[in-house]
């Protein structure tokens, strides 16, 4: 059944990456219709694509998915994050129906206000140091190639998709920590923009929080979670998970 939002936000799809779940977006994208969607960055994975070329007809079909959406009146607004970091030159301008910006500012349906970006300006909080990042990049390379591996046996068992590499980043305690950090930083953030919470990605780990007093939410990702928020025209915001059968994670009034 087609789903009706006032206002859908996504990132972290990584087209142009052998994780990218393109199918799951396909669907989600023709089942859910909204006045304005917020892409938040690394939606073109122009880093794998310089590594390794990998482009199935699933991404070019998300894309044209996308340009329907802005051909039926959905206001889409498109924040590159650091894996698209190349199309920030362009932020100011519309393509094809996409308006780039740098950052962004949303008013909820409530009056609320949202401050807006993927959450790459908040690595100097989570990380250490030049070391510590690369071994979080490898390491999370390891783990999408288990990712790989488990959904591959599950859909051979005729089992549903589940996340295994979510589930062993929740089992590390310097992860936690480091989400912890990010989630301060953004929030500051937000606070400092007087807005009064934040929407991001970057870090692949869906949240709806209230932080003292202020609203935290991460959109996920479509490499391992699959999920994204959506806004409903009472103002009310859910975290979904959207596979084969979509889940509603969280609901925040």
């Amino acid at each position: 059944m087609n789903r009706h939002y006032r206002t859908l936000f996504l990132s972290d799809l990584h087209l142009g990456s052998k994780d990218c779940k393109a199918d799951y977006l396909i669907n989600l994208l023709r089942q859910c219709q909204a006045e304005k969607l917020y892409l938040l960055g690394d939606v073109i994975d122009l880093w794998a694509m310089s590594k390794r070329s990998h482009w199935p007809h699933s991404h070019t079909q998300v894309l044209f998915e996308l340009e329907q959406l802005a051909q039926r009146g959905c206001d889409i607004i498109y924040i590159p994050g650091n894996h698209d970091a190349p199309l920030r030159r362009f932020c100011g301008r519309t393509f094809t129906g996409f308006r780039l910006q740098r950052q962004g500012r949303h008013q909820m349906a409530d009056g609320r206000t949202l401050l807006l970006t993927h959450g790459d300006e908040f690595d100097p909080v989570v990380y250490l140091g030049k070391l510590e990042s690369l071994l979080g990049d490898l390491g999370y390379d390891v783990l999408l190639w288990l990712n790989r591996v488990c959904a591959f046996w599950r859909r051979r068992l005729k089992l549903p998709y589940w996340s295994l590499a979510g589930y062993i980043k929740r089992q590390v305690p310097q992860a936690n920590a480091a989400i912890r950090r990010y989630r301060q930083a953004a929030i500051h953030a937000a606070r400092q923009a007087q807005c009064d919470g934040v929407i991001l990605g970057h870090i692949h780990q869906p949240e709806c929080l209230q932080i003292d007093g202020m609203l935290y939410l991460n959109t996920g990702d479509f490499v391992d979670s699959c999920s994204f928020i959506a806004e409903t025209y009472s103002g009310e915001l859910e975290l979904m998970r959207w596979t084969e059968q979509p889940v509603q994670l969280f609901k925040a009034a």
